[in-house]
């Protein structure tokens, strides 16, 4: 039995996302198979981004979060949430960072750089990051990340991949999900 120090967990990234990773078998073959998958997965990002933000946009909820100042967008934020539209300046603004966030999963590293990225990625839907205006609830994120999930995953099944590349890149992706969604939950914890 190996021992495990739960408090380094805690506090200390690299080693947490060494615990998760290993405890789900993330491996060096699930990063090779998420790279691979990005020439596939490529076209299909702007499509994917757009399923998301109109999901998004079904209920207050998780619209609303989209109403208020965002870090390093310039533009006019609407006062009211009726006036926030799927076209607006700021909704461009965001897709343009979930796209780039696809992108780095796909094509980035994974190494400490990319560990900070994902766990920046949880703390910034969170008060924690430095706006106060920023806090989405635990319960909006789990019910994003189980539908960014699902449309990798039916985006995947639509590649028409080989069977043993197609079981790969879904399991490999389930397993970079579980992680971040990990580095979501640390700040709402924590």
């Amino acid at each position: 039995m190996k021992h495990i120090d739960e408090q380094l967990l805690e506090t200390d990234l690299e080693a947490r996302f060494g615990y998760v990773s290993g405890f789900i078998g993330l491996s060096e073959s699930d990063i090779r198979t998420i790279h691979g998958a990005a020439e596939h997965l490529a076209p299909l990002v702007p499509g994917l981004v757009n399923a998301v933000y109109n999901k998004l946009y079904e209920q207050d909820a998780t619209w609303r979060h989209f109403a208020r100042p965002q870090a390093g967008y310039e533009g006019t934020v609407p006062e009211r949430l009726e006036d926030l539209t799927p076209d607006h300046p700021i909704i461009k603004f965001r897709k343009e960072h979930l796209q780039g966030y696809l992108v780095a999963l796909v094509s980035r590293p994974y190494d400490d750089k990319m560990v900070k990225y994902l766990d920046w990625v949880g703390k910034i839907h969170t008060p924690k990051a430095g706006s106060t205006a920023v806090n989405v609830p635990i319960v909006q994120i789990d019910a994003l990340m189980g539908f960014v999930a699902d449309a990798i995953t039916n985006t995947i099944f639509s590649l028409n991949l080989p069977r043993i590349v197609e079981i790969a890149t879904i399991r490999a992706f389930g397993k970079l999900l579980w992680i971040q969604n990990d580095l979501f939950v640390k700040h709402y914890v924590s």
